[in-house]
């Protein structure tokens, strides 16, 4: 009988193991990117002309006080931004100079994949969010990444997916 005891012990210390191994696997929540800045469209990316990954420009350029935001592995996206508005220039009209006139915004990660074993752009979204008249929201979700996700990027949209800010500087 003494001769078991050592041996239900360490079987029962294999299966803990087991066990804590397969449930770490499941929670993937390392972060894949992590920015204190996002860069907001300007001329020449303003509009469909020259999309970035597919993702059109809003129609006039705009500026940002301040962002910060984080990827996980397991798709949870946290983007927070300040002051997200219309550039205070032309060809912005005077009137809209340095206001937000779109009520809610979106995140759009992009990522390099492959689809059917060829190179291919992904993009995935979240819901939209409540935006400020003075550009304030912050968006939280999450997002279903392809799987590799190669150099993703993440956008601030309208919630027809023009966007106003990426990440970059």
């Amino acid at each position: 009988m003494q001769r078991r005891i050592p041996l239900l012990a360490a079987l029962a210390l294999a299966v803990s193991l087991v066990a804590v191994a397969a449930s770490s696997g499941s929670d993937d929540s390392r972060t894949v990117l992590e920015f204190d800045v996002l860069a907001p469209v300007s001329e020449p990316f303003t509009g469909a002309t020259n999309p970035i990954r597919d993702v059109a420009g809003g129609g006039l350029p705009w500026e940002l006080d301040s962002a910060k935001g984080e990827l996980r592995a397991d798709g949870r996206l946290e983007v927070k931004v300040k002051g997200l508005v219309l550039a205070r220039r032309a060809p912005v009209p005077a009137a809209l100079q340095g206001t937000n006139p779109i009520p809610a915004f979106k995140a759009i990660v992009s990522c390099l994949t492959a689809v059917a074993g060829a190179p291919a752009t992904v993009d995935v979204s979240t819901a939209t969010v409540p935006a400020s008249t003075t550009g304030d929201a912050r968006i939280e979700g999450t997002v279903t990444l392809p799987t590799p996700c190669f150099a993703p990027i993440v956008f601030v949209t309208s919630p027809t997916g023009a966007w106003f800010a990426v990440t970059g500087r």
